[in-house]
């Protein structure tokens, strides 16, 4: 299913796309509907209760066009009887389009500490602001979620999912083989097209038949996965050789092969190597990288140039984590000291009744009742 402006894009398996009006579609399980709901209840009481906030994404790296986004991304503090009932309070906000996001405080500390690229940028980059003195305390701080496991989180994260994105890319090159064949020579069969893979696979297997089987478990897994997208009507073989024949149509890029994701990768491979080696960070693109990266989002670039690119750095990455002067751990106890004084803050403000959010006008905390769906479980009421 995909939104559009106008409506919702569905795919129905037999027929093809629909476009529905939002009103004329409603979740099926009871359960989607109670998340919904809670999670727009949520955004509308607590958004105000946000203590800090930036803009993330191309707009920040300094890689935005016309057409881009803008995301936002920030923190937001519980008020305290949010905090005193039995009711599990949201660790998150996200807005309807998905396009802003806020922590609470405690989660967001706790994903820094563990050097969280997303946590991290939204702590660094130029455009983080403070709402709320309390977003003043967390910048003020943030020097302490700094340590050399950006190496892991940044780095070496980067290079796994480069590696993840190649494997992608060959997996797109066989589909489209297959299809090629299929759509060619629908007489074949599931052990000819295994056979025809198995002598194009670079993949390696300790015999000839081990290679045919699994050249044979691909071609199962096409049929499986697009049968999962709503694209054929069965998972078996004859429903992949009729697609082949007359429902083919160009399939979108995975998610992995988008050159968005593999521009980001190679900006999060960078932004490690600069931390690690000078201490400091500057999230935003200049000079090479930045037209190198701009070449990548726009595919200009062919993968293979870019995943030659991410390997040259290796070295350089290795090398920066070993002259790092980066501590090799976050001050924790710095952190937890942090954490304490938001909380006896928001506790002081609600005994006082200070004026603002997070005192006198918070937003009315949910109230636990007994939910015959949820077991023994205590569901509260959305706000």
């Amino acid at each position: 299913m995909a939104t559009r402006d106008e409506g919702l894009d569905v795919m129905l398996v037999g027929i093809g796309v629909v476009r529905y009006q939002r009103h004329e579609l409603s979740p099926r399980k009871v359960g989607q509907v109670r998340h919904a709901e809670r999670r727009s209840a949520a955004w509308d009481a607590l958004t105000p209760c946000a203590v800090l906030e930036t803009t993330v994404g191309s707009r920040a790296w300094g890689l935005a066009n016309e057409g881009s986004d803008t995301d936002r991304r920030g923190i937001f503090a519980l008020p305290f009887p949010w905090t005193a009932g039995l009711s599990q309070p949201p660790s998150d906000l996200v807005s309807n389009d998905g396009s802003t996001a806020y922590w609470e405080v405690e989660k967001a500390l706790r994903q820094a500490l563990r050097a969280d690229p997303n946590t991290l940028e939204t702590l660094f980059v130029a455009s983080a602001r403070p709402l709320d003195p309390i977003g003043e305390w967390i910048l003020e701080a943030r020097s302490a979620f700094v340590s050399s496991a950006i190496y892991g989180s940044f780095g070496r994260y980067a290079l796994s999912q480069l590696k993840r994105l190649e494997q992608a890319q060959r997996l797109a090159q066989h589909r489209e083989l297959i299809l090629d064949w299929l759509g060619q020579s629908p007489s074949l069969s599931l052990d000819a097209v295994a056979q025809r893979l198995a002598d194009v696979s670079p993949r390696a297997a300790p015999t000839e038949a081990d290679r045919h089987l699994m050249a044979k478990e691909h071609v199962k897994q096409l049929y499986r996965s697009l049968h999962d997208q709503g694209l054929i009507p069965t998972r078996d073989f004859p429903s992949l050789v009729n697609f082949a024949c007359t429902a083919r149509r160009d399939l979108d890029l995975s998610r992995d092969l988008r050159p968005k994701n593999a521009y980001n990768l190679v900006r999060l491979l960078s932004m490690a190597i600069q931390w690690l080696r000078v201490g400091e960070v500057d999230f935003t693109a200049r000079g090479a990288l930045r037209e190198q990266l701009l070449a990548i989002k726009s595919g200009q670039w062919p993968l293979e140039r870019t995943l030659a690119t991410a390997e040259a750095l290796t070295p350089e990455l290795e090398e920066a984590r070993r002259v790092t002067k980066l501590p090799p751990h976050p001050d924790v106890g710095r952190a937890e000291a942090l954490l304490r004084r938001i909380r006896e803050e928001i506790a002081r403000r609600h005994f006082v009744c200070a004026p603002g959010p997070l005192g006198r006008d918070a937003p009315p905390a949910p109230v636990s009742v007994w939910d015959e769906g949820e077991g023994t479980q205590t569901q509260g009421d959305d706000p």
